[in-house]
């Protein structure tokens, strides 16, 4: 654990220096948590190309941790020294003092941190019993990502093929579980390494959520309040609760502790809490979503930038970048601005559908302000992008059995069903919608709107004279328009399917739902503000937005869930296959998503079709090939020389799901065994 604290602290150190070329005026946490992200992206980045030519081994792995850290001389010379050593003393200020402020903003970040390390750290649980976790809907992503993990470290999969179906390319945005590989080829275990890296990210994502929100709204309690809203999100289900509490005769204190279910994602619910059903089991956006909230930050700055009424050219100056610019003609480019089109581009091996929403975003926000010295800006952001992407994309498409055609489909109502399409939304989301109108309301119209100070609005242009009152939302009618894109991806999302399993459309929808946030936590906050009566009413806002989610986060942390995933025997007869078989052999399982040949790093002919599904691959040959093969029929011989399979397990999971003729495999030598697993090896 000491070790991977150590490996990600250095990590976030160089991305730390590498924000001074993005802002140079952010408080030191942001940069810290800012860093950590870029960090982790570039770190991961590097090693996967090191990799792809020199393998995944120690060294590889300290080359990109050297190269990662290199930007630290950025500040530890010149003006930027300066500009560090004060953001340091700042930061130091804000935690000397003892006063009620400064321990609440303490308390608050504390209270996160330590979610987010309770909740996390039951991703993965290891007993002498198997592998279990801890999340209600983690039984199939977590050997999803345990098995790209093992690819790398056990399964030399370079260049990477897809471990549930052999023979494609690993197309899936695989970088997060990569960054975990990097930390394990230094002796760190698998367990350690993943959660050490959730909680960084997961808190860097507050930290960062906080910040886009305070430049959106000006309001200091808004940007509180939007990341509760995100990790504790969820809709009405907390009415089913106490319909389910009242239906049985425990007391309420011994119901929690023994809750029988989710209340937003189920049969009842498809929305879901965002950190059971999308960060705990979607690792990729929990890197992606980050990164891109700090891009999104700087198109804001651009977006919101006054040009002259003319449209006459005008240097666009992000804050704190005065120092160093390009120039093109009369047109003047701010690094920044380049730097951050760079770290885009990286999100097609990070988190694809991430990309996408910055596809969407920065087309709206082109077209809705034209002029002329934007468009040099965003072209020249576009340019960055590809220069990252492209090649990324080139090489990811490139021999992958994802047909892309199964990525766009008319679908009305998302996953709503039969259910009516507005009851649907309501009961998913609550009473968000409502509160999104009427914090648009307010951020156009924001007449007597009590003042909130914050940093910005308490600087003073002389002695005695009191701070700027910044009550009112700087740009306000900009952070309107700055919405519709997030509105549009929401109506898209619900005409059309944006991935073969219409549920995925929640990896687009998320969007929508944080970009909404700064809308919805003003208008929280407005009303926390405003009067005595309307503080109430604030705080039961509040209150219903997340006792849903709360529920679900709960069940979590108090060790209420504990599905298993693999047995005992899998775990090992797992070190027997990898001491028995050379690293890319390839095997025969039951397509199911927890064989143990996952925890091998092996490659399988067929894993889950789930997966593969909903990825948009067509498994429907293959597996009546592999049904076939199990049976033991007069072609089973045959269909193995076609795939080239050198191994077949034979387990409980083979013996029910596919009828394993265990009679047929006896001509064939076992080469590991462990209880009711036995290994042939067939070639």
């Amino acid at each position: 654990m000491l070790l991977s604290l150590l490996l990600i602290i250095a990590i976030a150190a160089g991305g730390f220096a590498l924000t001074y070329l993005i802002e140079n005026d952010e408080p030191f946490i942001w940069r810290v948590a800012t860093g950590t992200v870029i960090g982790s992206a570039v770190f991961g980045t590097l090693s996967f190309v090191l990799a792809m030519f020199f393998g995944l081994n120690a060294a590889t792995v300290l080359v990109s941790l050297v190269v990662t850290v290199i930007p630290l001389k950025l500040i530890l010379s010149g003006d930027r020294r300066k500009t560090f050593r004060h953001d340091w003393a700042k930061a130091k200020g804000k935690l000397q003092g003892a006063t009620w402020t400064k321990g609440l903003r303490g308390f608050y970040y504390a209270v996160f941190l330590l979610l987010f390390v309770f909740f996390f750290d039951r991703t993965m649980i290891e007993t002498d019993q198997g592998i279990f976790t801890g999340g209600s809907n983690n039984l199939g992503d977590l050997p999803f990502h345990l098995g790209a993990i093992f690819s790398f470290t056990d399964g030399a999969n370079f260049p990477p093929q897809n471990p549930s179906f052999a023979g494609a390319r690993f197309s899936y945005p695989f970088i997060a579980d990569f960054v975990t590989a990097a930390f394990m080829k230094l002796g760190i275990g698998v367990k350690d390494a993943m959660l050490v890296q959730n909680v960084a990210w997961a808190f860097s994502l507050l930290v960062i959520l906080e910040r886009f929100v305070l430049k959106l709204t000006n309001d200091r309690l808004a940007s509180k309040i939007a990341p509760a809203l995100l990790f504790l999100s969820g809709g009405l289900g907390f009415i089913w609760f106490f319909g389910d509490f009242g239906a049985q005769a425990k007391g309420l204190s011994e119901f929690i502790w023994q809750i029988p279910k989710d209340y937003t994602i189920g049969p009842d619910f498809r929305w879901g809490n965002s950190l059971v059903t999308l960060f705990m089991t979607q690792r990729s956006l929990l890197l992606g979503m980050p990164l891109t909230l700090i891009v999104l930050g700087v198109l804001w700055r651009i977006f919101s930038f006054e040009t002259d009424t003319d449209q006459t050219p005008t240097p666009l100056v992000i804050e704190g970048d005065q120092r160093s610019r390009i120039s093109f003609w009369t047109i003047s480019i701010s690094p920044a601005l380049m730097i951050t089109g760079l770290i885009a581009g990286m999100l097609v091996l990070i988190h694809l559908h991430s990309l996408f929403v910055l596809f969407v975003v920065s087309l709206f926000l082109l077209i809705l302000k034209p002029q002329i010295g934007r468009i040099i800006e965003w072209t020249t952001f576009a340019v960055c992008v590809a220069i990252v992407a492209f090649p990324e994309l080139l090489w990811s498409i490139s021999g992958s059995a994802t047909e892309t055609t199964k990525f766009f489909e008319w679908h009305f109502g998302w996953d709503s069903g039969e259910t009516n399409f507005v009851w649907f939304w309501i009961k998913n989301t609550g009473i968000l919608i409502p509160l999104l109108a009427v914090g648009a309301y307010l951020t156009n119209f924001p007449r007597g709107r009590k003042a909130v100070k914050n940093e910005e609005s308490e600087k003073t242009k002389g002695k005695g004279q009191k701070a700027m009152d910044s009550s009112l939302i700087p740009h306000s009618s900009s952070l309107l328009l700055f919405y519709l894109p997030f509105a549009f991806l929401f109506l898209v999302s619900n005409v059309a399917k944006l991935a073969p399993w219409e549920w995925d459309n929640i990896k687009v929808l998320i969007y929508w739902y944080v970009g909404s946030l700064p809308f919805v936590a003003y208008a929280l906050s407005w009303m926390w503000q405003k009067a005595a009566g309307l503080k109430i009413v604030a705080a039961a806002c509040f209150i219903v937005l997340i006792f849903s989610g709360s529920i679900d986060v709960w069940r979590t942390v108090s060790w209420q869930i504990k599905n298993r995933v693999f047995d005992a025997d899998a775990v090992i007869v797992t070190e027997r296959i990898k001491r028995s078989t050379a690293p890319r052999a390839l095997f025969l399982n039951a397509p199911t998503y927890n064989s143990a040949i996952v925890l091998t790093g092996r490659q399988s002919l067929m894993r889950y079709p789930g997966h593969l599904g909903s990825h948009g691959i067509d498994y429907t040959a293959r597996e009546m090939d592999v049904k076939s093969i199990y049976s033991g029929g007069a072609n089973a011989d045959e269909l193995m020389r076609k795939y080239g399979i050198e191994y077949v397990l034979i387990s409980p999971e083979e013996r029910s799901s596919v009828a394993a003729n265990e009679q047929f495999f006896k001509k064939f030598s076992v080469i590991a065994e462990a209880g009711q697993y036995k290994v042939y090896k067939v070639k």
